[in-house]
């Protein structure tokens, strides 16, 4: 285990010869050499919890890398203590390690802090009160200041037709985003000045609030965490240290995007002011209604009107598809409302290949206004319509006779009375 990695050491510029030699160190202890983790903090084989915690504050406090720069030796004991509290303050690996020693540890039972931070990261939620969290929490603090931070994203919305949907395409969209401010060059000091340091945060951008031990870390109010107050702000963003900008992109539609469909164009959105990547920006897809098909997911619906005699004879009909039009056979017979499948007629599916289908919906069309002589036809079809009963309407004509015509039982029954 090394006490510090060259990961923590190349970041490090202040102390970097100092955090190089201790890199460029053999490990410090083997399991053989390791000293007695009791021993390490000083406390008996007996101590509580609360013990064990006080003996690894006073040593971190006491070799702590901020109080001690430049000193190998403080950082090894760091390390070492930092160790030994991780063990023994747990209760699982403390049984262990009381069982069978540096021994029982190996293969997952072992600390494995990689450097100084990860030491940070374990305990400084741990200890909140008096110097002990400053010392944590001001670290972690640095840490989040130098973490870079990405620009926002942005949003833009896009309306096609059903067409382009099906076949994908090419469009040019236009949206707005966050650019670096060419008179500051993103400062949001007025040219000729320099943002200061926040003095009610001390550059930190964090403000740090106690209660007894519970610690509460919030966004410094004076600088909105940015950690410099501007004096004199920038006359053409207004101390943003950004300006909107309308900036032009071609997007690729894939096949098969449907309304609510989203985009992401990675690096496209708002630029970071902290050295981060920009952010992205997301295309929202509308798509239009169309005047023959109504979509349901991957399949598309409309409806082919025929005429009476059409649903009677049959006939070969043309409907159309996304393709152009195409023939389909009407079966002598056919009832109003049926329909009929196209299969792979539909829109394409973006996730998956294949196709949907083309549901065909046969209505039919009972024309308003007709001439005499389609009347006359019409006549003379009823009067044989009227002769020649269907079986199926027959039926219907004898359920309406029963029932408006008392039975036999029901006229017995009043004569009775």
């Amino acid at each position: 285990m090394l006490w510090l990695n060259r990961r923590w050491a190349e970041r490090s510029t202040q102390n970097k010869p100092f955090l190089e030699a201790v890199v460029n160190r053999p490990a410090m202890r083997t399991m053989a050499t390791k000293r007695d983790y009791y021993e390490v903090l000083g406390v008996p084989r007996t101590a509580g919890s609360e013990e064990i915690a006080q003996a690894y504050r006073r040593l971190a406090l006491k070799y702590h890398p901020d109080r001690n720069p430049n000193d190998p030796e403080a950082v090894e004991k760091f390390k070492e203590a930092s160790e030994a509290f991780e063990v023994l303050h747990n209760p699982e690996k403390r049984q262990i390690y009381d069982r069978y020693g540096h021994a029982g540890l190996e293969g997952g039972g072992a600390p494995q802090f990689r450097d100084i931070e990860d030491i940070f990261d374990a305990f400084s939620d741990i200890f909140a009160d008096s110097i002990f969290g400053d010392l944590f929490g001001g670290f972690r603090q640095r840490r989040t200041r130098r973490r870079a931070q990405p620009g926002a994203d942005v949003r833009c919305d896009l309306t096609i037709d059903l067409l382009e949907a099906a076949q994908g395409t090419t469009k040019t969209i236009r949206f707005q985003r966050r650019e670096i401010c060419p008179h500051c060059n993103g400062s949001g000091a007025k040219p000729g000045t320099q943002p200061e340091s926040c003095r009610y945060c001390g550059g930190v951008g964090q403000i740090v609030q106690r209660s007894g031990f519970i610690s509460i870390q919030t966004t410094c109010p004076a600088c909105r965490g940015a950690g410099v107050v501007i004096r004199e702000t920038c006359p053409e963003c207004r101390g943003e240290g950004t300006v909107q900008k309308q900036v032009q992109r071609e997007v690729r539609i894939p096949p098969g995007v449907d309304t609510d469909s989203r985009l992401r164009l990675e690096g496209e959105g708002d630029v970071s002011l902290r050295g981060g990547p920009r952010g992205d920006c997301y295309v929202f897809i509308t798509v239009r209604e169309h005047p023959f098909f109504r979509r349901e997911g991957q399949h598309l619906i409309c409806q082919a009107p025929i005429s009476y005699s059409q649903a009677v004879l049959g006939a070969t009909i043309q409907v159309p598809t996304l393709e152009g039009h195409v023939e389909l056979t009407i079966p002598p017979g056919v009832h109003s409302g049926e329909v009929f499948r196209l299969r792979g007629r539909g829109m394409p599916d973006p996730r998956y290949r294949g196709r949907g289908d083309l549901l065909v919906e046969v209505v039919i069309d009972v024309p308003k206004r007709i001439s005499a002589e389609h009347e006359r036809l019409l006549r003379q079809l009823a009067e044989i319509e009227h002769a020649e009963v269907t079986p199926r309407r027959k039926s219907f004509l004898e359920m309406l006779k029963n029932l408006f015509t008392p039975s036999a039982d029901s006229e017995s029954k009043e004569k009775k009375r």
